[in-house]
Parts: C-alpha cells; structure tokens; sequence
C-alpha cells in the first residue's frame, strides 16, 4: 500500500458519490445572489457547461436524478471548510489516471453496500492510518504486502491464531 494507494482510499470513502457535478454549484453558490443573478454573472463558457451538465442531468433516470439532489443539499449545508476540503479531494480524483478512478469507483460502489457500522469503522481506520506518523504508515504497508504474498490457506492460519489470542 503506497501513498497513491491510502489517497486512493481516502477519495473512495470520502468523496459523495456524483461530488464532481457538486463541485460547480459549491465554487459559484452565494446566498445573496439569486440562481438568475448567479447566471447573468457566468461567462459564456461557464453559461455552457452550466447547460451541458443539465442536459446530462435530464438523461439521468429519476432516481439518479433525486441522488444528484440530494448531494447538492448536502452541498448547501457544508461549512466551507468541509466544501474546501472536498474541492481538494475532487481535485485530487481527478489528478488520477482513468484506471485509478475506476478502481476508486469500484470501492465506492463496494463501501456503499457495507451495513452502516462497518462502514464507520472503515473511515475510522482510514482516518487513523491517514493521521498516523510515516513510520507507522510504512510499516503497515509492509504488514499489507506480507499479507498478500500468503497463500489463503497461511491467511486464514494467521486468522485463526488471532483468535485465539483475543479469546485467551
């Protein structure tokens, strides 16, 4: 597990799914302006992106459609810190290679469909390995690659071994 990986990590159990469609309407939202003031100040580029993207949105069926919503509400009611940081991770997201956001769509699709406590327990060891010293991130990486080279037959030994410490 490398440093691309826990990033990698860090987007898939933190970025909201669709986010990226978010990202416009968090840069140009202002609570004194009106959605036709908000327009009428858009340059014309931004003014077609702006109907591109709803366009896109027309296409999406109902229910994806009511997610997409559902995040800009949750957009709306972001501190701009936590907007800041998920412009950062965005920014990030992007920064990747098409194969990497796909593997960080596939662990998104796959966090999703974990029960709820599985899911805070996931985010809080990421968080933990993301805050730990480097020291401790190396050698977790190095526990992680001599995980992978055993067979599942040493793996589920090792587990198994575990156990029984933790029973004892």
């Amino acid at each position: 597990m490398n440093l691309r990986f826990g990033a990698l990590l860090s987007v898939a159990l933190v970025v909201a799914p669709l986010a990226s469609r978010a990202e416009d309407a968090a840069q140009n939202a202002s609570a004194a302006m009106s959605a036709r003031e908000r327009f009428q100040k858009m340059t014309p580029q931004e003014k077609a992106r702006l109907r591109e993207r709803l366009r896109e949105f027309k296409q999406l069926p109902p229910e994806e459609q009511e997610r997409v919503l559902a995040n800009l509400r949750r957009l709306k009611q972001m501190s701009p810190e936590q907007r800041q940081r998920l412009s950062e991770n965005l920014r990030l997201f992007r920064s990747l290679s098409p194969e990497e956001r796909q593997q960080v769509r596939r662990w998104h699709r796959e966090f999703q469909r974990l029960p709820p406590e599985r899911r805070a327990q996931l985010r809080r060891r990421v968080l933990a390995y993301l805050r730990a010293h480097p020291e401790e991130r190396r050698e977790l990486r190095e526990k992680i690659r001599r995980w992978r080279e055993l067979t599942p037959e040493q793996r589920q030994e090792l587990r198994e071994r575990l156990r029984e410490r933790r029973g004892q």
